[in-house]
């Protein structure tokens, strides 16, 4: 049996809450095109996303450890796919388009640079005189411009509930307030699901990775509210840290934080009697949010993380020199755009050098970036 679109799309009308996106009640895209047989516009969006060139580099750019740290920690990639599998449990669970919530989950870091943050911040830097930088709104240009899949027109032409999904994407590494949406309004449900599933995804995974790595002490913690309650309840007094005790802590821990999620919003949705998407955008706060009493126990969790992980000298040591490649590589581009492939060259005619130069740059792995800083600095390197 085939099921058309039209049954899927009526099928979408009876099994989502009233809140829900409907894939047939999209705002559409920028350039006509006509709907696909058997696939929702959702899923052809999410679709489109994984078959970009810029998202299968994400294997390769860092989350936190440059990809030459090991094979073991979250990469943007992997991180990418546990925020998307965290947000379609928020969506199934709360009656919400899954479909459309795995779309802009996947789509939510195909703009950032090689080396994470430290990346991002120094791009930030080079770019502040010609038009500034963040992830996010690279993101949307790469989804709009950058890349090319269809011979009438540049970008993937998505529905404009991802790309809104994109400028609207909101945690506390994020900047919003760019691009043709109106930031009057809330986004959809399914795009408040997508940044939770993120800040849910990067705070327990970082803690994973970090204690993998022996750059957290499993002594320090103690400090932490979501530790000693676990522990207390979990461990035996003379238990020693191991691999398994902390595959079942985060564990525990994903979980608390996704049902904590979970169960707030829902009864938000139920006191404030949200009975459409409309209800949803005219709110004029995110509906969908932790409990007060669990973001009190959420932010002892960052601030650990903050001083003793992403400020730890290891970590401190690779985003210095991920800030000196992406700086000599951004002026070597700049004052001499010969370096540049021929084809990255043909831009320089119609846009801004430096804007060329930062596409380029933000769109390399880790990996092409160390190994193109060697080809123009190392004079033992083949060009």
């Amino acid at each position: 049996m085939l099921f058309i679109r039209e049954q899927l799309e009526d099928k979408e009308a009876l099994t989502l809450a009233p809140y829900g996106m409907q894939s047939r009640a999209t705002r559409g895209r920028v350039y006509p095109d006509p709907e696909h047989e058997y696939r929702t516009a959702f899923q052809r969006d999410r679709d489109r996303i994984l078959h970009t060139t810029a998202f299968r580099r994400l294997e390769y750019k860092t989350q936190v450890f440059v990809v030459t740290e090991g094979d073991y920690y979250r990469t943007r990639l992997t991180h990418t796919v546990e925020v998307a599998q965290i947000g379609r449990t928020l969506a199934r669970a709360l009656g919400a388009n899954q479909d459309l919530t795995e779309a802009i989950c996947l789509v939510h870091d195909i703009g950032h640079t090689p080396f994470g943050h430290s990346g991002e911040y120094t791009m930030r830097r080079l770019m502040a005189d010609f038009g500034g930088f963040n992830h996010q709104q690279q993101s949307l240009r790469v989804v709009d411009e950058l890349e090319e899949r269809f011979p009438e027109h540049r970008g993937l032409n998505l529905t404009y509930e991802v790309r809104e999904g994109i400028a609207k994407h909101e945690t506390a590494y994020d900047e919003i307030g760019f691009g043709d949406f109106d930031f009057s309004e809330e986004p959809t449900l399914e795009s408040q699901l997508a940044s939770a599933a993120d800040e849910i995804a990067y705070n327990t995974a970082d803690l994973d990775d970090g204690l993998r790595a022996g750059l957290l002490d499993p002594y320090d913690l103690n400090e932490l509210e979501f530790w000693r309650e676990w522990s207390s309840a979990q461990l035996e007094s003379n238990a020693r840290f191991g691999e398994m005790i902390r595959h079942k802590f985060i564990r525990w821990l994903v979980n608390e934080f996704v049902t904590d999620f979970v169960n707030t919003t829902n009864a938000r949705l139920t006191e404030y009697h949200i009975a459409s998407v409309a209800q949803v955008r005219t709110f004029g706060s995110p509906l969908a949010e932790f409990s007060e009493a669990f973001a009190q126990h959420v932010k002892p969790l960052q601030e650990y993380l903050l001083t003793k992980f992403y400020r730890h000298y290891r970590v401190m040591r690779m985003a210095s020199k991920a800030e000196q490649v992406i700086e000599k590589l951004f002026h070597a581009y700049l004052n001499d755009p010969r370096l540049l492939p021929p084809k990255t060259q043909l831009r320089l005619e119609r846009e801004i050098p430096a804007r060329v130069v930062c596409d380029y740059i933000a769109g390399m792995t880790d990996r092409y970036a160390l190994d193109e800083y060697a080809r123009l600095f190392d004079p033992r390197t083949r060009v």
